[in-house]
Formats: C-alpha cells, structure tokens, sequence
C-alpha cells in the first residue's frame, strides 16, 4: 500500500452542510465529501484491492466507489483533515490480516491428571453400589 499515491487518487467535494446554523449553513459549503475508486487504484496491489472489496463490501457502491463524509466541523479544511484521517484508518483496518492461531497441545501431565479422576469417580460410584453376595 503506497499512501502518497492513494492520497492523490481522492476526490473531493465540498457541500452544503444540513442542520442547525442559521445563515451560515446556507451560504458555505463545508462538508466534505471523500470519494475514492478501490478496482481503478494504483496505490494498492490486486489482491490489497481483492481484501478492501471484500471487506468493505457493505460500504462500497455497485462501481466498487468508497464514499465517506464529514460535516463536524464549520470550517472546510478540518473536515477534510478528519475523513481522510477516517479513509486511511478504514484502509489499514481492511488490509490488516490477523495471525492464524495455533492449536496448543494437551501436556501429558493434564491428560494423566484427567484419567486418574475418571478412575476416582468410577471406584466411589462402584462403591455406593449393594454388594454382590453370589
């Protein structure tokens, strides 16, 4: 994964945020809108771009477009600095792999330790039993 060349293939849009804030929300458009297309990068390898579109499946559009906003802020510029802090995390936390875990092998002494309770058990339910006086 090359960051610098994901970071240039972004596209941005600025846009008009929604709710509360008078005139200001009318007239400055400072949400901001990260689009970015996973099959057409260049900065990820084929099988990066196999892993984020399985991965991301569910956030990403029927072209393969991953698209991610903010609008927290009033200022632009902040807002831009916040979805591709929020991009690159997505990115990293689809590309990770977790370590295959190996199954650990039972010590001797546990199995040894195991059958000698089993051997208990059954010598004091043999004893609860009515003697066999034949």
């Amino acid at each position: 994964m090359e960051i610098d060349k994901i970071l240039s293939e972004l596209s941005f849009k600025a846009v008009r945020s929604s709710g509360a804030g008078g005139q200001n929300v009318n007239k400055v458009s400072s949400k901001v809108v990260l689009s970015f297309d996973v099959h057409h990068s260049q900065g990820l390898t084929d099988e990066e771009k196999l892993l984020v579109a399985t991965k991301l499946s569910f956030r990403l559009t029927t072209d393969a477009v991953l698209i991610l906003n903010c609008d927290e802020h009033r200022s632009q510029f902040r807002n831009k600095e916040i979805v591709i802090k929020r991009f690159l995390e997505l990115i990293k936390n689809a590309l990770f792999i977790p370590k295959e875990r190996k199954p650990t092998k039972i010590p001797k002494s546990v199995i040894r330790k195991r059958i000698k309770d089993k051997k208990n058990i059954s010598e004091v339910k043999k004893n609860r039993r009515k003697p066999d006086l034949n």
